[in-house]
């Protein structure tokens, strides 16, 4: 990205969380942004869940139901979507409101909060045959929500993180330079925000020498924005992620987990930017702790396999199966089954965190 280093060329190293942030939100040239990518399926560099399997949001929309009961059967709710990429789990979720439960789906009002201009144009097109049950609006413009759900699958891994390390007994940031052939490089320097001590301090985290971590500042604003529209009612978060004490104790993760994808494959996080996705895994500690602080309250956390079996996977396939007429759709939908819940299968690799407004 000539951007990134016309800037650096022009005001020197900057921290790698914004270089990161550029990357991936650049309004020109941010991976998230770019009109010229193919981010989703086999042809791009990841694959979600609600691609993998319909089942995936209408077991949700099923978990959904429970919960508009729950909070009183309204005769208006909100479920607040963000990162919702190309609208497909919210295609999913609503038309399984409409078939199975068509009381929730007409007092359900739907929105959907994303960064990326591009996945924003994609879902619009995605999901015009539902336009009325539809908003695009930023959490900071919606509203109260009283009661609803705040929805989010893989956002908070996309999080532009800060990355912390230990040299000389000293604690340091990296920060991104260039080099002498103009190619981007980590540079350890002072911490460019007191947030990152005060991170370490109240989690009582002690880096070793050398140890690198990340650390998602963003994190506390971005619950404490929900926190403040949320009157009553859930959030759910759904991503890859770790207790605090297995993501910076383990020896595996010495380095921390950052990664970058291009084309399914892993590539170095400061190659290229603006063309691969980087993540890091989420810190379900972080999340937790910051949550209750700000009044939303952990009630579940477990793995993605074991809450849509709980919540009715099997049951939706068996239905969808004794719909089907077809054996090519019946095999489809058993192998998407397999692929998405089977031990080794997509959802095992990631969690469900359930917190309740209180």
């Amino acid at each position: 990205m000539e951007s990134l280093k016309c800037r650096i060329r022009r005001d020197g190293p900057i921290t790698f969380r914004d270089w990161m942030q550029a990357a991936l939100y650049d309004p020109g040239s941010g991976y998230y942004n770019r009109k010229d990518l193919i981010r989703w399926g086999r042809a791009g560099d990841y694959r979600t869940s609600p691609e993998l399997s319909g089942l995936f949001a209408a077991t949700f929309a099923r978990f959904f139901a429970s919960l508009f009961r729950q909070v009183g059967e309204p005769p208006l709710w909100t479920i607040v979507e963000s990162g919702a990429g190309n609208g497909e789990f919210a295609a999913g979720v609503l038309a399984a409101f409409k078939e199975s439960y068509p009381p929730i789906f007409a007092a359900t009002r739907y929105v959907i909060d994303d960064q990326s201009q591009d996945a924003g144009r994609l879902a619009r097109e995605r999901l015009a045959q539902v336009d009325r049950r539809i908003e695009f609006s930023s959490i900071g413009e919606i509203g109260k929500v009283d009661p609803g759900i705040f929805f989010s699958n893989e956002l908070v891994d996309a999080f532009p993180v800060s990355l912390v390390t230990v040299e000389n007994g000293e604690l340091q940031e990296l920060y991104v330079e260039l080099d002498s052939a103009m190619r981007f490089r980590y540079l350890a320097g002072p911490l460019s925000t007191q947030k990152l001590r005060g991170f370490l301090d109240q989690h009582s985290i002690d880096l070793k020498e050398g140890q690198v971590i990340e650390v998602n500042l963003q994190v506390s604003d971005w619950l404490s924005s929900i926190a403040e529209k949320l009157t009553a009612g859930y959030l759910i978060t759904v991503d890859y992620g770790a207790e605090q004490q297995e993501l910076y104790g383990l020896p595996e993760r010495f380095k921390g987990t950052l990664r970058a994808f291009h084309r399914h494959r892993f590539v170095e996080v400061l190659s290229d930017p603006g063309r691969n996705d980087i993540t890091a895994t989420v810190n379900w500690t972080q999340i937790r702790s910051v949550g209750e602080q700000v009044g939303l309250m952990s009630n579940s956390l477990m793995s993605l396999d074991q809450f849509m079996l709980r919540e009715g996977f099997l049951e939706e396939l068996q239905q969808r199966l004794k719909a089907s007429n077809s054996e090519a759709e019946k095999l489809k939908l058993t192998t998407e089954a397999r692929d998405m819940i089977l031990p080794t299968g997509m959802a095992s690799h990631f969690q469900v965190m359930i917190q309740k407004r209180v």
